[in-house]
């Protein structure tokens, strides 16, 4: 979500380019990225980004491709949502800004709790069907409409939701662990979380006396600012010095060691930036390391949630 918004297209391109040198192939976006920049950018300008990248570069085969359909892409009563109208036309449009006849994952990017979730598997599945997508994922899903559609795909014969994408990090945990995660673990689902590292809050720049510059630290510091996260920073650090790591790769080990998780989507604005955090590839948390930042970061024992 960075390219075209904090990154321009060049940056994006170094660090796409830096990505696939690292043997990374798995890349993933919306299609409303960046439509909250203003002046600056524009929903899908991201997906142009990768896609001018992946032509340019001729790597469409070595590349799996995941995109998002939910937000508002165009005015009117059909310019947002799961209908029918709205993915049949949102996928075309992805498909031209990527450059490409297929997609690899298309996801739910949310809910969209005025469309019948019947009409929703019926249209996905038709895209698998055509061949324009291969596989259908669901994002920021509540548990029990991650179970209905499961449910209603195994009832219809219909495409069923292979993946599921949460907001996870130590800082975010109980909306996917306590009832979305074991639901994931049962039924198979692949677990791709965004924002592993809290909008950045858990990369190791932010501390009680001091925080970075960025479109992001006002927000974080409201959210986490407080004696719990920073005693959870502290804890990362004593942690990463141990294994000669960094507080943003230790902050994604905690994540990766879930046997749960499948990988972690992370976001750079330049290729240093990305290479520091792929320095978790084979770093792993012993378990009292993982025990005792759960301890840290755990949440109320009866929490439960509440959905409109």
């Amino acid at each position: 979500m960075q390219f075209g918004w904090t990154a321009d297209e060049a940056a994006s391109f170094a660090v796409m380019d830096a990505f696939r040198e690292a043997g990374g192939n798995f890349i993933d976006t919306a299609d409303i990225y960046t439509n909250w920049a203003g002046d600056v950018s524009y929903g899908g300008k991201t997906e142009e980004i990768i896609g001018r990248w992946i032509s340019d570069r001729g790597v469409r085969q070595d590349t799996i491709l995941a995109t998002k359909v939910r937000g508002r892409m165009w005015e009117g009563p059909n310019g947002e949502g799961l209908s029918r109208v709205h993915i049949k036309r949102a996928v075309e449009d992805s498909l031209r800004r990527l450059q490409t006849d297929y997609i690899d994952l298309y996801q739910c990017h949310w809910v969209d709790l005025d469309t019948p979730i019947e009409e929703t598997l019926y249209a996905l599945d038709d895209l698998v069907q055509e061949g324009k997508v291969l596989y259908i994922g669901a994002s920021n899903y509540p548990a029990w409409r991650l179970m209905e559609s499961l449910w209603t795909s195994d009832k219809r014969n219909l495409a069923r939701f292979d993946s599921y994408q949460p907001q996870y990090s130590l800082m975010e945990r109980s909306l996917f662990e306590y009832e979305a995660m074991p639901l994931c673990k049962h039924y198979g689902l692949g677990v791709i979380p965004y924002s592993p590292l809290a909008g950045g809050f858990l990369t190791g720049k932010y501390r009680r006396d001091s925080a970075p510059q960025s479109v992001r630290a006002e927000g974080n510091l409201r959210n986490y600012g407080n004696e719990r996260g920073f005693a959870t920073i502290d804890a990362l650090e004593e942690i990463a010095n141990g294994y000669n790591k960094t507080v943003a790769q230790t902050s994604l080990a905690w994540v990766l060691t879930n046997p749960v998780i499948t990988s972690a989507i992370v976001g750079a604005n330049n290729p240093d930036q990305l290479r520091d955090l792929l320095g978790v590839v084979g770093y792993r948390l012993m378990p009292e390391e993982m025990s005792r930042l759960n301890d840290l970061t755990a949440y109320p024992k009866d929490w439960r949630p509440i959905w409109d």
